[in-house]
């Protein structure tokens, strides 16, 4: 598999990370603490602006925008990486481990509309796979940050938003 990835200078870019077999690692509090803990060491070696975030219980959305010469790719290879590595310690593995499917799906947003609907996607993720039955109740996400800073309304994501009920799921889990 030869991926393209194409890399633009102060682009915000939407990124889905997905563990091996989807295993629910992260629905064990620990381990999302470690990815979290892991995420801020990486953004002191490869700088970038977290805008919005989802974590689910086998699988991560993010939509950051690389702030040096550091590229996304840089970022999710030292995440992962270094993610296992602290991972592989935590619970005494030893040897080689899978942990995470192989590469990343990668997004730049285009425009404001791409913006928003790569926003309400990552905030109605854990309404779609039926882990709550509104987006303010995940507690594993920005979706309250943005709601307080005015970008969506009381009630928005109870049912199915407008701007993504056309949206190819298949696409990035």
């Amino acid at each position: 598999m030869n991926i393209r990835r194409y890399y633009i200078s102060d682009a915000l870019v939407f990124i889905t990370q997905i563990v091996q077999d989807r295993t629910p690692v992260f629905q064990e509090l620990q381990y999302l603490a470690l990815l979290r803990t892991t995420l801020q060491r990486v953004k002191d070696y490869h700088p970038f602006t977290m805008l919005a975030y989802v974590f689910l219980p086998d699988h991560f959305h993010l939509l950051i925008q690389p702030t040096s010469p550091s590229n996304f790719s840089d970022i999710m290879h030292s995440l992962k990486r270094n993610f296992t590595i602290a991972y592989k310690a935590a619970t005494g593995t030893v040897g080689q481990t899978v942990f995470w499917q192989k590469g990343f799906w990668d997004h730049i947003i285009r425009d404001e509309i791409d913006l928003q609907r790569h926003l309400d996607y990552i905030h109605y993720n854990p309404v779609k796979h039926g882990l709550v039955d509104r987006p303010e109740s995940w507690p594993h996400s920005s979706f309250v940050h943005w709601q307080k800073r005015g970008a969506y309304p009381e009630q928005w994501g109870w049912s199915a938003p407008t701007s993504i009920a056309d949206y190819n799921w298949q696409k990035s889990e």
